[in-house]
């Protein structure tokens, strides 16, 4: 079995503890206007202006590429995440690679958690630690600026409260949509009534839209491109949640 990689991205220190090297794997169910790497939505190798986009890897292969930094990662107490795109669309291959490192390196996902039910219990088996992205709590909102629907995004979250799974819930601020006062009042409503305590926020980075135009796209985000300086810390804080900005 082969997967399809856009980018290993190695010594990261932003996609869970310790030094980690990041996979990022192609392919995403969702069209996130202000998506940071739009090189991964597509499914399969593409080719844009010339440029390929995308490698296949067999499991052994990418594994044996990922664990020669084992050392250095079990002194950091880092690992391996796979990340996108989203890396569930890739889910067999997915749970191929984090059966293969079983035992050897700390196993990490960064997901939108958009997948089936079955899909996502799969995933969540073989995996050491989450990274949960929570965008929208308003179902239109979600399916006006994401494509899709929330509804199935927040069941697999609960399961993912409910699993004893260490994770971490990450909220992207995107101007006048994410970071709004009663956008992020509702999730933070959310993760008090699961227990949940401890929140990171991605600040949005406007430089993301030069990735644009090297993959045959236009970036046409409808919001307001004005950054909130102060991100909104305290509908969490106020509910006793730590918050840590990324």
């Amino acid at each position: 079995m082969k997967g399809v990689v856009f980018s290993i991205e190695e010594f990261s220190v932003f996609d869970g503890p310790g030094i980690r090297s990041t996979v990022f794997l192609k392919g995403c169910p969702l069209a996130c206007e202000w998506c940071h790497n739009p090189e991964g939505q597509g499914f399969g190798i593409e080719t844009f202006n010339a440029k390929v986009i995308g490698k296949e890897y067999s499991i052994d292969e990418l594994c044996s590429k990922l664990l020669k930094n084992a050392d250095i990662f079990s002194f950091s107490g880092g690992g391996v995440t796979f990340s996108g795109g989203e890396p569930l669309m890739q889910s067999e291959f997915l749970i191929g690679c984090l059966k293969n490192l079983n035992g050897k390196v700390n196993r990490a996902i960064q997901t939108s958690g958009y997948a089936s039910e079955r899909i996502f219990s799969s995933v969540l088996e073989h995996c050491d630690y989450i990274l949960y992205d929570l965008k929208i709590i308003d179902c239109d909102l979600h399916k006006k600026y994401t494509g899709k629907s929330n509804e199935t995004i927040l069941k697999n979250y609960l399961t993912l409260v409910n699993s004893g799974v260490n994770f971490t819930t990450r909220v992207p601020l995107i101007p006048t949509v994410t970071d709004t006062k009663e956008n992020l009042t509702k999730i933070a409503n959310l993760l008090a009534f699961n227990n949940v305590k401890k929140v990171e926020l991605l600040p949005y980075n406007k430089m993301a839209g030069g990735k644009y135009k090297l993959v045959g796209k236009t970036y046409l985000p409808s919001f307001d491109g004005n950054i909130e300086p102060n991100p909104r810390t305290e509908a969490f804080e106020n509910l006793g949640i730590s918050v840590k900005i990324m």
